[in-house]
C-alpha cells in the first residue's frame, strides 16, 4: 500500500509540474506572436535608415570610418530567464572564442542576468545589466543600455572603440556578430546618384543625428530578436520536457496499476483463505 501511495504522490507532483510547464509554454508562444509584429516593423525601420546612411556616405566619404579590429566594445545579449536550452551556453562559448582569437581581448557589456551569472566577474566585462523578460520591458532595457554604453565609450581609454552586438538571430537561431558603430557593412546603394542629396543640415550634424537614430533602431532590433529567439527556444524546451513528463507519467501509471492489481490479488487471496478456514472450522465443529 505504501509503495502505491508513493507512486500516487509522484503522479500528483508530475501533474503539477506539467501544469507549470504548459503555462510557461503558452506564455512563450504569446510572446513570439507579439514580437513577430514588432520585429517586422523594426526591420523596415532599420533598413530605411541603412539605405539613407549608405547614400549619404557614398556622397560624403569623409565620414566613413572603421575601428581597429582590436578595439571593439561588444554588447552580449543573453537571457533574463531560464528554461531556454543552451541559449546562454552557446553565447558564452562564442564569447570565449572571440577573446582567444584576438591579440587584445574585446570589452563586453552583458545584457541578461542569467548569462551574467554564468560569466561572473571578469576584467573584460565593463557592465552587466538585467535584460527583458517580455516585450514591454525592452524600451526600459534599451534606455539603461544606451546610457551605459555612452558612459563607457566616453572614457579616454576607450576612445576610438567600435560598437558591435553578439546575439541570437531570428529565424535560424544562429549567433550573429553585428557591427553597429561606426556605420559600416551597409547594404550597397540601389542606384548611383548623379549628385549628393540636398541636406537641410550641415553634413556633420546630419551624420550625428543619423548615427543616433540608427543605434536606437538597431539596438531595438537586436533586443527584440534575441528575446524572440529565447522564447522560441523556451517553447521548444518546454515541449520536449512535457513529452518526457508524459512518458514518465505513463510509466508511473502502469506501475501504479500493477501495484493496485497486486493488492487486489492479495485481498482476494486473503478473502478466499479466510473463507476456507471458516469452512474447516465449521466441519471441525
Amino acid at each position: 500500500m505504501s509503495r502505491r501511495r508513493e507512486i500516487a504522490r509522484r503522479l500528483d507532483a508530475l501533474a503539477d509540474i506539467a501544469g507549470i510547464m504548459s503555462a510557461m509554454k503558452g506564455l512563450a508562444l504569446m510572446e513570439v506572436r507579439i514580437l513577430s509584429d514588432l520585429i517586422a516593423s523594426q526591420h523596415l525601420m532599420v533598413a530605411g535608415i541603412e539605405a539613407a546612411a549608405a547614400e549619404f556616405l557614398a556622397a560624403h566619404g569623409e565620414f566613413a570610418s572603421s575601428p581597429s579590429p582590436l578595439r571593439e566594445l561588444w554588447i552580449l545579449v543573453g537571457s533574463e530567464q531560464g528554461f531556454c536550452g543552451d541559449f546562454n551556453e552557446s553565447l558564452l562559448a562564442r564569447m570565449e572564442s572571440l577573446c582567444q582569437d584576438k591579440d587584445a581581448p574585446p570589452r563586453w557589456v552583458v545584457v541578461g542576468r542569467r548569462l551574467a551569472s554564468r560569466i561572473g566577474e571578469r576584467d573584460c566585462v565593463e557592465h552587466a545589466q538585467a535584460g527583458a523578460s517580455v516585450a514591454d520591458e525592452v524600451p526600459a532595457v534599451l534606455l539603461r543600455l544606451t546610457r551605459e554604453v555612452s558612459r563607457i565609450l566616453a572614457r579616454p581609454e576607450l576612445a576610438g572603440f567600435g560598437l558591435s552586438a553578439l546575439y541570437h538571430c531570428v529565424g535560424t537561431g544562429e549567433i550573429r556578430l553585428r557591427p553597429l558603430l561606426p556605420l559600416r557593412d551597409l547594404p550597397p546603394t540601389e542606384r548611383a546618384l548623379p549628385y549628393p542629396a540636398e541636406l537641410n543640415l550641415a553634413p556633420e550634424v546630419f551624420m550625428r543625428g543619423l548615427t543616433g537614430h540608427y543605434l536606437y533602431a538597431a539596438l531595438n532590433q537586436v533586443l527584440y530578436a534575441s528575446l524572440m529567439t529565447e522564447n522560441q527556444q523556451r517553447e521548444k524546451h518546454m515541449d520536449q520536457a512535457l513529452r518526457r513528463l508524459d512518458e514518465d507519467s505513463a510509466r508511473l501509471k502502469l506501475s501504479y496499476n500493477m501495484r493496485r492489481q497486486e493488492e487486489i490479488t492479495e485481498e482476494i487471496e486473503l478473502i478466499l483463505l479466510s473463507a476456507g478456514m471458516l469452512k474447516e472450522d465449521e466441519r471441525g465443529g
